[in-house]
């Protein structure tokens, strides 16, 4: 199955579902680390000790590191690139499923340029797309096969020769 759909001038690249263990594990780590600080100031309280500041430090690491952590596990869950090459623009997003993030939206001033720059060893033949040549380019995440990232630049390609 291709990791990518190409409707039109719509681009949507799929990443790679993590294994569900995995997935579950990191979504239940996520879950603790927002609910344990709360439990533990709710217990503190509870046996008759006051408020402490320490349980807004502890409150604000926990949820960053929550948050960071239900990020990963919803990329892997349910992320996709969603790139939209029009006349004059490409719009970028990266969906996270439950929410979308890293909005860009480049003006196009000369031919588009699809590379591939390699993601890991070069053993695993995997790549990502990255479109433009100079800045502002666009270095999309999704890890995928070479020939298929190969394949895929030919498409694009072709759209854009006959436009």
């Amino acid at each position: 199955m291709k990791q990518y759909q190409l409707n039109g001038n719509v681009l949507t690249l799929n990443v790679k579902k993590a294994p569900a263990f995995l997935r579950s594990v990191m979504f239940l780590f996520a879950f603790l680390f927002f609910i344990m600080p709360l439990a533990g100031m709710v217990l503190y309280m509870a046996i008759g000790n006051g408020f402490h500041i320490g349980f807004l430090f502890g409150m604000f690491f926990f949820g960053l590191m929550g948050f960071y952590l239900l990020r990963i596990a919803l990329w892997n869950t349910y992320g996709n690139e969603v790139i939209s090459i029009t006349k004059n623009h490409i719009n970028y997003i990266a969906d996270y499923g439950w929410f979308k993030d890293g909005k860009k939206q480049n003006e196009i001033t000369a031919p588009i340029v699809y590379s591939i720059r390699q993601i890991g060893y070069e053993d695993d033949n995997t790549g990502g797309l990255v479109i433009g040549l100079e800045e502002p380019y666009i270095i999309c995440a999704t890890k995928m096969p070479i020939d298929e990232l190969q394949e895929l630049i030919a498409k694009l390609n072709n759209i854009d020769n006959n436009k």
